[in-house]
């Protein structure tokens, strides 16, 4: 058995941008200038200290002319900073949002695409927090936060080759009192910070899986008397997401000393300089520069130290998302162009299983040699024990799940070698729970590739005859209410097989889909089945003895083999067979 793609609960984040590059690839020319009107932004916040510099020292020389040229200077350099602030801002935001909805867009289509081994070896509310959570997350970074970031790293760039320019000497002084200090404390917090945001956002995805899991089963929960017990646990995993955010508040907590260490610096500082102009070796325009710029040094690190925490939990965030997009890449094993096969898939062929073999774990096989060919326009129903291996196999023949030995062909081709768009037009499984949106019957049919329109709609139901039930149902703008409450099982059942019709694929596949439903609602799902064209091949799940007897063509499992498979006419001669199996269902039902 091959082991399903799993995702890591904390992942690396080491070389988490050079991993995300691929990502950030069709927006680098709006980054890019993004980060250049945010780098002379910053460029130009700098050049106040140098100007009120050299002001000072036009002042102390009585140089009026100097002194009102700098003035002048410095209000035109004060409204372009303005301006290119709010460009800036726009622009970065704007590509970052860009970059987020791109990753969003990947995870939901990954998601989509993913095996149903991989969906369902992981727990709903992981997937929902990283789908949305950490996209929110990030979005709220780029929003809040991304320009904050450039600003501020640019600006402590520029600062330090102005402190140099001016005067080597107290920069050095200046940097060996603040720096060593600073780097200590952003080192105690890069060693514990990983841990810490990572287990807070592993805690935080354990709780919303435990409450989409409440909601899931809360009739059990209450018609057991169970919920007790369930909420126990969700205070326990509450509990434990409270200790991981305290101490991922405590891990952030340490960024506060970098203030005392600004404070201490700024003193010395004070101190050097006022001793160097005492001793005439500096002006005291560079120590009005260096007090300004200095305050630009502090406010950047202060800046940076207090975007540590936001940017830790945005690379965590980031770093989640990348091992879901690369997780499910794996499992979906999606193929380059220059792999798939070459050539037309018709639109129409014969589904063939080769020898398959599938086990959901190591050393028990659900399904053992199968091997089955349906050709166009057959009509075949799947029978046997519960356990038997049916709906397995219904999955197997829609490529939903990738056998573990032997394969599945349309058109000679195997499914795992067609690209999944191309797949999903030709083989659509029509499972015993059909999901619905809320809205209405209009809007579910929808759902199908492509949108079809109201006309569409009304052939579809003119083809399976159903004409009368959409009547007494309201017509196609009849509310189905939150997720489908207002029909039953059966009429669910209904809507899947309109979009089946809608889709118009090669082979349509129901598991159970008569089962536990009324027989006045399963009679109409019969009918349309037997409305549908006769060019499409129609594989039926059932335990109904109706049901079967409708089909001209019947395979029983056993034990995951084939263990009968009877009836294999075609063409006319399995019309007329369908024709006897209907009559035969119609005297059953009638007995």
């Amino acid at each position: 058995m091959a082991e399903p793609v799993l995702l890591n609960e904390q992942p690396d984040e080491r070389r988490v941008l050079r991993r995300a590059a691929p990502y950030l690839r069709p927006h680098r020319r709006a980054l890019a200038v993004a980060v250049v009107v945010g780098l002379a932004d910053s460029a130009a916040l700098v050049a106040v200290a140098p100007l009120i510099g050299r002001a000072t020292d036009a002042l102390l020389a009585g140089d009026r002319g100097g002194l009102l040229t700098a003035a002048a200077v410095l209000v035109l350099l004060a409204v372009l900073q303005l301006g290119l602030a709010r460009a800036g801002e726009l622009l970065l935001a704007k590509a970052g949002e860009n970059v987020v909805r791109g990753l969003r867009e990947k995870c939901a289509e990954n998601l989509a695409s993913a095996p149903l081994r991989f969906l369902e070896a992981h727990r709903t509310g992981d997937l929902l927090r990283r789908t949305t959570g950490e996209v929110a997350a990030l979005a709220s970074f780029v929003r809040m936060h991304l320009r904050n970031l450039v600003s501020a790293t640019a600006t402590l760039l520029f600062t330090l080759v102005v402190l140099f320019g001016y005067s080597w000497q107290l920069a050095l002084v200046q940097l060996a009192v603040f720096v060593p200090l600073t780097l200590l404390v952003m080192r105690w917090f890069q060693r514990s910070a990983p841990r810490a945001f990572g287990g807070k956002a592993a805690a935080e995805a354990t709780v919303a899986a435990t409450f989409t899991e409440t909601l899931t089963v809360r009739e059990a929960l209450q018609s057991a008397r169970g919920l007790p017990g369930w909420l126990r646990r969700f205070d326990e995993e509450n509990a434990a997401a409270v200790g991981a955010a305290r101490r991922a508040i405590r891990v952030e907590n340490r960024i506060d000393l970098v203030g005392l260490i600004e404070g201490f610096a700024l003193v010395v500082l004070l101190l050097v300089g006022g001793w160097s102009v005492s001793r005439g070796a500096t002006g005291v325009g560079t120590v009005v520069v260096f007090v300004l710029a200095s305050r630009n040094l502090f406010d950047s690190f202060s800046d940076i130290s207090q975007l540590v925490g936001e940017v830790q939990t945005a690379r965590t965030g980031l770093a989640r998302l990348l091992d879901l997009l690369a997780a499910t890449g794996r499992a979906t094993g999606q193929m380059p162009e220059a792999a798939r096969p070459a050539g037309e898939l018709p639109l129409r062929g014969e589904l063939v299983c080769e020898d398959l073999g599938y086990s959901y774990r190591d050393g028990t096989e659900v399904l053992r040699g199968v091997s089955l060919a349906f050709p166009v326009g057959d009509r075949t129903g799947v029978v046997g024990e519960t356990g038997s291996g049916k709906t397995t196999l219904s999955k197997l023949l829609c490529g939903l799940y990738a056998p573990d030995r032997g394969a599945v062909r349309f058109a000679g081709t195997d499914l795992r070698d067609i690209p999944e768009e191309e797949l999903r037009r030709r083989v659509v499984l029509v499972p015993q729970e059909v999901r619905m949106v809320t809205g209405t019957v209009a809007a579910n049919l929808e759902l199908v590739h492509g949108t079809p329109g109201r006309a569409g709609m009304e052939r579809a139901v003119a083809e399976l005859g159903l004409e009368e039930w959409l009547r007494d149902l309201g017509g196609l703008d009849a509310e189905v209410g939150v997720r489908g409450s207002r029909l039953s099982a059966g009429e669910r059942q209904i809507v899947g097989l309109l979009r089946a019709a809608l889709a118009d694929p090669a082979v349509l596949v129901l598991d159970e889909a008569t089962a536990d439903i009324d027989p006045v609602t399963a009679g109409r799902l019969e009918h349309a089945l037997d409305g549908m064209r006769g060019d499409r091949t129609i594989i039926v799940v059932a335990h109904r003895p109706a049901t079967i007897a409708r089909l001209p063509r019947v395979v029983a499992l056993d034990g995951g083999r084939v263990s009968e498979d009877t009836g294999r006419g075609t063409g006319d001669a399995g019309r007329e067979a369908g024709d006897a199996g209907r009559a035969a269902g119609t005297m059953a039902n009638t007995r």
